[in-house]
């Protein structure tokens, strides 16, 4: 049996499955979740508290921080960086065909 996949890249494998962009998408929510989270725990702020700082229910904070969530709004996002006291950053950049690999951190 022949695998099509030998040799090629993961980004490679991914848009052949058609699932580039969600698999980009949930990664990137994850990270942001893991963010909120940690400040969270670092600041002693229960997800009840976040709602109400945010001005919304529990329910929405539920959803931001769900990784596998990726429908939330900017303005939902914006509020909860506000809620923890962190900066939004948002930049656009050009996409490389490959990305050079990142340092690791000792």
């Amino acid at each position: 049996m022949h695998n099509k996949h030998i040799g090629s890249t993961f980004t490679s494998f991914l848009e052949a499955e058609g699932i580039r962009e969600e698999v980009d998408l949930r990664a990137k929510k994850k990270i942001l979740a893991d963010e909120m989270l940690a400040t969270m725990k670092r600041n002693s702020v229960s997800r009840m508290e976040l709602a109400k700082r945010m001005k919304t229910s529990r329910t929405v904070v539920n959803r931001l921080l769900d990784p596998e969530d990726t429908s939330f709004t900017f303005v939902t996002l914006a509020k909860a960086s506000n809620a923890l006291d962190l900066d939004l950053l948002v930049s656009l950049e050009p996409r490389s065909q490959v990305r050079p690999a990142r340092p690791r951190r000792r």
